[in-house]
């Protein structure tokens, strides 16, 4: 009998089913449902630009979907499929993405008195309405418990579980009073498909635990009662009612319930794992080792590598967390990223590159690549900061902005359009080099996400910056597929390095650095640290007088 799985990932704007076949890695079946909710699946508020939430019945609409809809594709392409091969379910989320809940787990945006306020909905990762409570977790940590900033990056963010929490009660009491206890869409699902969402019930994750909760063994789980209080009572009686205790992603939540096992056409009692962050599994999906840096690209990115807990791990200022067992257990878990990446990519096109370059997006694009790929490293003469979102690592501030320097009257989209995309291969290089600078060292980037796949220049221009060999993971939906592979794990049938081994493969073009331009990008990031530091460091003093002069002596030097 074969042997297969089902990895569920639900992103900012849609979710996704994988069924894979565990011994060969063959992609049986994948549906996409995209949000109903709000603006592309997120509901706004226009007098609030940092507001991002979602309608949590979308995630339960998509869930039948998606499930059926792939059982429905395995059929249709390998006849002698049958559902009771199925061997577990896996989940994945966006985050930190908490959901206020009442006492039996359901979200408050569920019930009719909460139906039309943004408050009670879920609070979807890139929702900033917290950068104040976040500043003030910063502060009042450092003052107090400097262990807990020591382990996040020595910043807490408002992407984050307790700055979100703390912003609801400050900004809307009655749905914090109202809340029983608050939930992460990772935990919710799993959750919601073992038939069991009570809070006191559900199996959390170690890794949206760990990285967004401040969760740590070392100091008995989340943080104390007394610390909490010093923010905010509030925050400390809610404790009583979240968890004591997080587990790893291989660990089994529960057997899928009767009652979704009819609706999704699987075995009832069937495996499902503890939910986990999509970057997380996306790393397991594209085979995450010691040595290499995941790098899930799309509208922002998510860097992910791990380092074995037998051997000794400094703490890393500026990232995101350093989780032990958040990707894979026997080893820290490292997380970084940046806020925008195709994020910047689709504002540029949608509204400054001209109709000369095409009638729609798609078209500007390719246009773009096409001219932009015939340029040299420094021709352009241009320099940008990719932080049109903020910066999550390494300076991790949400209000830092987008900076473009070098343009003169002579500047061309395709010219900006690469300028962008250097920016953002610098920041990324200025990751890696904060993870080498404390001992985890990078020797190789495997990339995910649809700008890995569609842009050969993008991803050229990545490895002359980053000065490693970049590969493509073969699967496009990684973080599905790692979901299915902690699925399958958790059912106790098979091994995760078996699984990985049979189902995590890589594409055959590997992308290695090109010399000459190594030796203008290393000038060209000289020039981006300086800025970066400039305009990201409040204790940055200097000169940037010879910036835009020098930007002109490279073009120089490149044309001649």
């Amino acid at each position: 009998m074969g042997k297969y799985a089902i990895g569920l990932d639900y992103g900012t704007n849609s979710c996704r089913s994988l069924l894979v076949d565990l011994e060969t890695g063959e992609e049986l079946g994948s549906v996409v449902f995209d949000y109903p909710s709000g603006e592309l699946g997120v509901l706004t508020d226009s007098k609030d630009p940092h507001v991002a939430r979602q309608n949590p019945q979308d995630y339960l609409d998509g869930l039948e979907k998606i499930v059926t809809g792939a059982i429905a594709q395995a059929k249709e392409k390998r006849p002698d499929f049958q559902p009771s091969e199925v061997i577990g379910l896996g989940v994945d989320t966006t985050g930190s993405t908490p959901i206020p809940v009442d006492k039996s787990g359901t979200p408050l945006g569920l019930k009719p008195e909460f139906a039309n306020n943004l408050n009670a909905m879920v609070w979807l990762w890139k929702d900033h309405t917290s950068h104040e409570e976040a500043a003030r977790i910063t502060e009042k940590a450092a003052e107090l418990r400097p262990q807990f900033l020591a382990k996040c990056g020595g910043t807490y963010s408002s992407e984050w579980w307790w700055s979100k929490i703390w912003h609801c009660k400050n900004a809307d009491p009655a749905v914090f009073d109202a809340a029983y206890s608050w939930v992460e869409h990772c935990d919710w699902l799993p959750a919601v498909l073992t038939g069991d969402t009570k809070p006191e019930s559900i199996a959390r994750g170690v890794c949206s635990a760990g990285h967004k909760a401040m969760y740590c063994e070392e100091w008995g789980g989340l943080p104390d009662k007394e610390f909490l209080a010093a923010l905010d009572p509030g925050l400390a009686d809610l404790r009583d009612r979240l968890y004591d205790k997080a587990v790893t992603s291989d660990t089994r939540a529960g057997g899928l319930c009767a009652e979704w096992a009819e609706k999704l056409g699987l075995p009832e009692g069937i495996a499902v794992a503890v939910g986990a962050f999509d970057a997380h599994m996306g790393a397991v999906g594209a085979g995450v080792k010691e040595g290499t840096l995941v790098k899930i690209l799309g509208t922002s990115t998510c860097d992910i590598t791990v380092s074995p807990t037998s051997k000794e791990l400094a703490d890393i200022p500026g990232v995101c967390g350093i989780v032990d067992g958040s990707v894979l257990s026997g080893a820290y878990g490292i997380e970084a990223g940046q806020s925008a990446v195709g994020d910047i990519f689709l504002w540029f096109v949608h509204n400054l590159v001209p109709d000369s370059y095409g009638a729609t997006p798609g078209e500007k694009f390719a246009a773009m690549e096409e001219k932009l790929a015939a340029l040299k490293p420094g021709e352009s003469g241009l320099l940008a900061l990719d932080w049109n979102n903020g910066n999550r690592t390494v300076l991790v501030d949400v209000r830092l902005t987008g900076l473009l320097l070098g343009q003169t009257l002579h500047t061309k989209a395709h010219e900006i359009y690469r300028a962008l995309i250097e920016a953002t291969a610098f920041g990324a290089l200025t990751i890696i080099n904060r993870m080498e600078e404390y001992g985890v060292h990078i020797m190789e980037v495997m990339n995910t996400g649809g700008l890995a796949v569609k842009n050969e220049t993008l991803m050229q221009i990545y490895a002359d910056i980053l000065g490693r060999p970049l590969k493509v993971a073969a699967s496009d939906q990684t973080c599905a597929l790692g979901a299915a592979i902690f699925g399958a794990v958790s059912s106790g049938q098979v091994a995760l390095e078996d699984v990985q081994t049979a189902v995590c493969k890589t594409r055959e073009k590997v992308y290695q650095p090109i010399l000459e331009n190594q030796g203008i990008y290393a000038d060209l990031f000289e020039l981006y640290s300086t800025v970066h530091d400039a305009f990201g460091k409040a204790d940055w003093s200097g000169k940037l007088n010879h910036v835009m002069k020098r930007l002109l002596d490279i073009r120089k030097q490149v044309h001649e």
